[in-house]
């Protein structure tokens, strides 16, 4: 049954940061192995010397190829990407080196869960400045991920036990965010959340809210026309498409009532909107998902964490929980791509 598992794919995120330490706390877990196949996509000799940092005792292995991994726990299987010299790089100072090879991570990973040798692909948290300094054209995972899948609609997913928010803008100056809002942006969001609730999440009939832009949504236009002029026709289409989708509701109720277990996700304007409320309740154990993209990918919902890097203290909760959403997820998509 053990071979019958999902081979996830965990990429190590910024050689420097706190990436290799989570995932060699996670992969400790009994729990890990019981669910999955977990292979790391990172460096051998980076996750050795965390170890040696953690005083834990664990085999870490190179592989070739997913299916040659052994996926026992107090084994660590690698597809070692590259070959840093943990002497000559530091905790918390990314250089060209170790940025080029966190974008090479992510690569390999995209591109082996295209092709099918893996079911799913968890990543660990990379930096922006970095990825700058590899030279990418991108600002982060969403966009490599969106182009290197040649995905052209994809939207951002914070989910939790509680709660589950979706943004229709996500890095945005908070007062370019009514500029950025379109009927045609907020109908694709509740559409990818809609088909993604249904076939990932295994949700028959999903509950959608949508949030308000405005205090009290507009309170009939007295704080904004957004609602009216925004939002409304939206819900309108999206009831014609058979989407349950209702609102717009003020922002300060809906995230109560969805974490109630009222509503199924919330859709948000704007990125603080959602995740002030998200974090709030899912602060270690939230998991960042990517819908719309023809794999699945799951992340952790936090950053690099330079500041504590490489001194033992990082939370592996957040992956843990990131692993076993992309788990979840392969289940319920009939153990097929979407």
């Amino acid at each position: 049954m053990h071979n019958k598992l999902p081979i996830i794919g965990i990429t190590m995120g910024d050689p420097v940061g706190i990436g290799p330490e989570i995932i060699i706390s996670a992969l400790s877990k009994t729990s890990v192995y019981d669910i999955c196949r977990p292979l790391v996509i990172g460096d051998i000799r980076i996750l050795e010397n965390v170890c040696k940092i953690k005083s834990m005792i664990l085999d870490i292995k190179r592989t070739d190829k997913p299916e040659h991994g052994r996926y026992t726990c107090g084994n660590i299987d690698v597809l070692s990407v590259s070959n840093l010299d943990p002497s000559s790089v530091s905790w918390g100072k990314p250089n060209k080196e170790t940025s080029k090879a966190m974008v090479r991570y992510i690569e390999t990973a995209v591109d082996m869960t295209s092709a099918g040798d893996m079911a799913a692909m968890v990543t660990c948290p990379i930096n922006k400045a970095a990825m700058k300094m590899a030279g990418s054209r991108f600002h982060g995972h969403t966009e490599l991920l969106a182009d290197r899948t040649k995905t052209e609609n994809i939207v951002m997913m914070l989910a939790g036990k509680r709660l589950r928010v979706v943004l229709v803008t996500v890095h945005t100056a908070l007062k370019n965010v009514p500029a950025e809002l379109t009927t045609e942006k907020i109908m694709k969001t509740i559409d990818i959340t809609d088909r993604a609730l249904k076939k990932r999440f295994g949700l028959k009939n999903p509950d959608i809210a949508v949030a308000g832009l405005n205090p009290h949504s507009g309170e009939q236009g007295m704080f904004g026309d957004e609602e009216d002029r925004l939002i409304h026709p939206v819900l309108k289409t999206a009831k014609q498409k058979g989407i349950n989708a209702t609102g717009p509701f003020p922002p300060d109720t809906v995230f109560y009532h969805a974490a109630n277990g009222l509503y199924d996700a919330v859709v948000c304007m704007y990125h603080d909107q959602g995740l002030i409320p998200f974090k709030l309740l899912h602060f270690k154990d939230g998991v960042n998902t990517t819908l719309g993209l023809p794999i699945i990918r799951t992340s952790v919902d936090h950053g690099t964490a330079y500041d504590i890097a490489g001194t033992g203290q990082a939370d592996s909760g957040s992956l843990i929980a990131a692993i076993e959403m992309a788990v979840s997820q392969y289940s319920k998509s009939n153990f097929r791509h979407l």
